[in-house]
């Protein structure tokens, strides 16, 4: 049996836990016997996560459900052969659940043609639809689910008292998930949800990519500025809510102005 190393109480990290870098963050959250798994990554991993977990003692018959932050390839083309091997659920929210039990490929960034990116995503039935104020039990924890839309529209976050396992809203280094109109991404919608973290009660923010970091409003704040500047920028398409130059070029047009 592997000595457990939980980052915080009832709070394991797989990659942490394994001492090298597995795929995305995964984490294991338990009291007592009962376990659940945030994120499960990709398929090739899915025997090294669960042969750590059962070296870790934890029983493979007393996982309560994978749950999903969203519905990313990265984050769960491991999902159907992970289900089956455990014999467990999944739980998302019901926008991911469709893309996940059709298996879609194109808005899960599983195929993207221009960058020679063709990945499977196996389809995977969702059991469990979860949203905004729901609570996902998990032994004695009450882990509460927040909808954090913005990167994607099925983006969740959960809260387990002073931390907040926050998928890709954020990252340590003020990086944010990647914004992309035909993954669902929305920047208004992204802007409110940082916000939200911002304000909350909460000390450690726990991401799907990269360290865990103790929350920075400055930090936060810093990044809102950089997305509220991404609203009037062309270089966001048309996830940008304005492009002012237009009008500029518009009325600059109107008045007849040469160069100079």
């Amino acid at each position: 049996m592997l000595q457990r190393k939980p980052i915080f109480p009832n709070v394991i990290e797989l990659n942490v836990q394994a001492g090298h870098l597995i795929g995305c963050n995964v984490y294991l959250l338990y009291d007592s016997d009962e376990w659940a798994l945030v994120d499960i990554g990709y398929e090739d991993s899915v025997e090294e996560v669960i042969d750590l977990v059962r070296e870790l003692d934890f029983p493979l018959s007393k996982c309560k459900t994978l749950i999903a932050t969203h519905a990313d390839v990265d984050h769960c083309q491991g999902l159907a052969k992970a289900k089956q091997l455990l014999k467990t659920t999944v739980t998302a929210h019901p926008k991911a659940a469709r893309l996940l039990e059709s298996g879609d490929r194109l808005q899960t960034f599983a195929e993207i043609d221009a960058q020679g990116i063709s990945e499977a995503m196996p389809p995977v039935s969702v059991e469990n639809h979860v949203q905004d104020g729901d609570v996902i039990r998990i032994g004695g924890l009450g882990l509460q689910v927040w909808s954090t839309p913005g990167h994607a529209d099925s983006q969740l976050a959960f809260q387990l008292g002073s931390l907040l396992l926050s998928g890709d809203n954020i990252y340590r280094d003020g990086g944010v998930g990647a914004i992309d109109a035909h993954h669902g991404s929305d920047i208004p919608s992204f802007i409110k949800s940082l916000e939200r973290i911002r304000d909350a009660q909460i000390d450690w923010l726990l991401p799907s990519h990269g360290p865990y970091f103790r929350k920075d409003p400055m930090m936060i704040d810093r990044v809102l500025d950089r997305l509220r500047s991404y609203l009037t920028l062309s270089d966001f398409g048309t996830c940008a809510t304005d492009w002012p130059l237009m009008r500029q070029w518009e009325q600059e047009i109107a008045e007849g102005r040469l160069p100079t």
